[in-house]
């Protein structure tokens, strides 16, 4: 099996439409065409995007902490397995090491994410799970800087002209006030703009 694992890279989080409430992760195929959609909660999106625009939270959320539980008990999360996709539901474990014996753990893929988002381990699937739930996207469009994910939310726009120095108050505001995902995206646009 180890010869048809595929690895995957996070390319973001986009609010979906097709569940109230519910946020796109876009997996994509490292050095091939297949972007994988997976439908996660509020709660996972925020905990994955405010790692990826690198948005310092004023206490740790509930996947740092357990990140940093496990490098206290020099625990090291190795990798992130996709290895099931049936009825629209992804399947997940996670392969720990604490340097004498290796532990594979039972994950809802999102949870999975965000702590390898947070610890560097590489994301894996198959090229059948590739194949079935995933989608071949244009090459040309990426190699344009324009990502291969859904339409951002509306409003979007309105914050992407505004000042740097708006945007970091704004920042600062979400942050205090806990808003994450808001600051998130905040943090992304003060990205690009930078």
């Amino acid at each position: 099996m180890e010869e048809n694992r595929v690895k995957l890279n996070v390319l973001g989080i986009s609010y979906t439409p097709m569940q109230t409430g519910a946020f796109a992760m876009l997996l994509a195929q490292e050095d091939g065409p297949y972007r994988i959609p997976v439908v996660i909660g509020a709660a996972e999106a925020q905990a994955i995007a405010i790692k990826m625009e690198g948005v310092t939270t004023p206490r740790p959320m509930t996947h740092d902490l357990f990140c940093t539980f496990a490098r206290a008990y020099g625990i090291q999360m190795e990798e992130v397995y996709i290895y099931k996709f049936e009825d629209g539901i992804f399947s997940s474990e996670i392969r720990f090491n604490d340097g004498q014996k290796i532990i594979t753990i039972d994950s809802r893929t999102s949870d999975a994410v965000a702590l390898a988002v947070r610890t560097g381990a590489p994301i894996y699937t198959t090229q059948d799970i590739l194949e079935q739930a995933g989608t071949i996207f244009n090459e040309s469009s990426e190699k344009e800087g324009e990502p291969a994910q859904p339409e951002p939310k509306s409003g979007k726009l309105e914050l992407e002209e505004l000042p740097i120095e708006e945007l970091e108050k704004l920042l600062a505001k979400h942050i205090e006030e806990e808003n994450y995902e808001e600051a998130a995206k905040i943090k992304g646009i003060i990205n690009r703009k930078k």
